[in-house]
């Protein structure tokens, strides 16, 4: 099987299921900071499949590498936004451990994803 989109990418289901449960998690934030950490980490998960799959969308492997690398800076920030809701108790240790674990895998399969057009792309 061919990949034909990307939505067939793993790397960008998994970071939908990620910004989904981000959005659930900050409905829980305090209203004050619906344009303080609300907004910041909501964009910073959103950020993450949009560059999966802009940069699929640009049928070039070397922008597509592009996009992931911006997508995995997106992954980073959420990360030290998770840590940032933690450390101001908007977040309980074990929401934040799932959102975690979520967090690594997405990056384990941008990574993987990364070698392997590293692979394939002539250098």
């Amino acid at each position: 099987m061919s990949l034909q989109s990307y939505r067939d990418l793993i790397a960008w289901q998994k970071a939908i299921d990620l910004a989904e449960s981000i959005f659930r998690t900050t409905e829980q934030f305090p209203k004050q900071e619906i344009y303080g950490l609300t907004s910041q980490i909501r964009r910073a998960a959103i950020s993450i499949p949009s560059n999966i799959a802009e940069g699929q969308g640009r049928r070039s492997t070397k922008e597509f590498l592009h996009f992931l690398g911006i997508a995995y800076g997106s992954l980073c920030e959420l990360e030290t936004q998770v840590t940032l809701a933690i450390r101001f108790a908007y977040l309980d240790q074990s929401t934040a451990d799932k959102l975690f674990r979520d967090a690594a895998e997405v990056g384990r399969l941008m990574n993987g994803l990364m070698r392997s057009l590293d692979e394939k792309s002539p250098n």
